[in-house]
């Protein structure tokens, strides 16, 4: 058989430089017909092998009956109704190519999002135990991680979370937009129950999640029920972090597990995607720029609520007693709280500040509170430092308790 070298020169001998064929034909050592037979085709010689029969050539028309009544019959199930004894490899190959004739056609539809369109939310439980302080770990179940991914950027961001709870998720949630820097106009859960669930086949948004989305102007869209194909990409990020981020990590604490997960979406944000063919850094601007902004007042989330403070000065939030200033016992506080701080008031002043604490069953206290809480005890309340307004910075006198007998005439002398 001529090679394709040869068949490449004689045409090139023959068009280029013009070669009479019986030239060609002494030069290379060949027949003139070879030459003319080379010329005469546009394409290169190439060898085709000569088909040889199969031994499922025999049984074809069984197959193909079987599979006319049941497209879906596993091959294996096909070797046991005709009495296969070969490889099952072969009958295996032969039964993928006949079965899509008796398949109806099932495409896959491609979905295509607009710039600024919506994010996708949901949660994302890693496979490890954390430390939280006071000895306590917490595994998978206990570890919510929020997740986001957006629609034509396929930009992500994540964050830990203490709770799925309302006081912690609309917090996480409005933590991830921020990040963001604007809202899409649909933000699209999976049936998450402090945010919404399907119910008498239709969706229903909770109280607070429409408090939420009318403060940022969005709609919330609720997954139904076994459709994971809807929230594709989250599933996708969520691979990538099982594969990419959790291998070879080590965490000491909550704030610690957040900001290598920070540090790492902000690479992830910068990679190539092949889905997208460039990063999601390269259209993050257009995205941002069809949303809507942030709202000019912020949404109110996170744990408020009031109460009278008790004589043992200790609120309790989320299984946790924290102290505040004794100064205040029996006044009317707000305890106020989010992912990384609790703090109470009373009358604008700030009268107890501490750091989120994610173990449970324990008791934070504040030495100045203690402090403060002896020398009341003790009638010392002028030794007592001001407390700072949390609006102004001013600081606010602290008066002795002895002024609130005075007042209810419970004493005869004047207390200052």
């Amino acid at each position: 058989m001529l090679s394709v070298e040869d068949w490449a020169e004689i045409r090139r001998l023959h068009r280029a430089d013009g070669v009479p064929i019986k030239v060609i034909a002494r030069t290379m050592g060949i027949s003139k017909n070879t030459v003319r037979k080379a010329l005469r085709v546009d394409g290169p010689p190439r060898y085709d092998r000569v088909a040889r029969g199969s031994v499922v050539d025999a049984v074809e028309p069984q197959i193909r009956e079987l599979l006319r009544v049941t497209p879906t019959m596993p091959a294996t199930v096909v070797a046991e109704r005709i009495g296969w004894e070969h490889s099952i490899r072969i009958l295996r190959s032969r039964v993928s190519d006949l079965r899509p004739v008796y398949l109806p056609p099932d495409p896959a539809s491609r979905t295509i999002y607009e710039p600024g369109e919506l994010a996708q939310f949901d949660f994302w439980f890693p496979a490890i135990e954390l430390p939280v302080g006071y000895g306590q770990t917490r595994t998978a179940k206990r570890l919510p991680v929020m997740t986001m991914v957006s629609g034509y950027s396929r930009w992500a961001g994540a964050v830990l979370i203490p709770r799925r709870e309302t006081e912690d998720l609309f917090p996480g949630w409005w933590h991830l937009i921020q990040q963001l820097g604007a809202v899409p106009r649909t933000l699209v859960w999976d049936g998450e129950g402090a945010v919404g669930r399907w119910r008498a086949r239709q969706p229903e948004l909770t109280s607070d999640c429409q408090a939420f989305r009318g403060v940022l102007g969005a709609s919330v869209y609720i997954c139904k029920p076994a459709d994971p194909e809807a929230k594709g990409m989250l599933e996708r990020f969520h691979d990538y972090l099982e594969r990419s981020f959790l291998p070879g990590r080590t965490f000491e604490s909550p704030k610690d597990f957040n900001t290598q997960l920070s540090e790492w979406v902000a690479k992830a944000n910068t990679r190539r995607m092949r889905v997208l063919g460039c990063r999601p850094a390269d259209r993050i601007a257009a995205d941002k720029a069809a949303m809507m902004p942030l709202p000019p007042v912020p949404p109110e989330v996170g744990w408020r609520k009031g109460l009278r403070l008790p004589r043992d000065h200790y609120i309790r939030l989320d299984s946790n007693d924290y102290s505040v200033h004794p100064a205040v016992v029996g006044r009317r506080i707000e305890v106020h709280a989010d992912l990384d701080r609790v703090w109470v008031t009373c009358e604008g002043a700030i009268v107890a500040d501490h750091a989120r604490v994610w173990a449970q069953h324990q008791t934070i206290t504040d030495f100045e509170h203690t402090v403060a809480a002896k020398l009341l005890r003790q009638g010392r309340g002028d030794l007592l430092r001001p407390v700072a307004d949390a609006v102004t910075g001013e600081e606010v006198e602290v008066r002795s308790l002895g002024i609130y007998d005075q007042i209810l005439g419970l004493v005869d002398e004047e207390v200052s």
